[in-house]
């Protein structure tokens, strides 16, 4: 897995302006809703389900990583120990 400062780099390099790591606690629960920007993430400690309206929700763990598109709708679910993901963000 990249350090942090990979990651940020790497994202930059591809046009995203943005880069933040986010700690999510136990057990939060996000409902849906949509971003003003694009979104490429790495999962770093943690899970999550991640749900995009298409079907079951996708499980994600460390290594995992996850897009949406700008305006996307989405809810989040995280697992009992939190979560933690770097997130890229590319504003319109």
């Amino acid at each position: 897995m990249p350090s942090f400062d990979e990651f940020a780099q790497a994202r930059r390099a591809q046009g995203f302006d943005e880069v933040a790591e986010r700690h999510w606690p136990p057990e939060a629960v996000v409902p849906t809703h949509a971003h003003p920007f694009a979104v490429e993430a790495l999962m770093v400690a943690g899970e999550m389900w991640l749900g995009t309206g298409d079907g079951v929700p996708r499980h994600l763990r460390p290594g995992d990583r996850f897009t949406l598109a700008v305006g996307q709708p989405h809810d989040e679910r995280y697992g009992p120990d939190g979560a933690t993901y770097w997130a890229a963000r590319r504003h319109a």
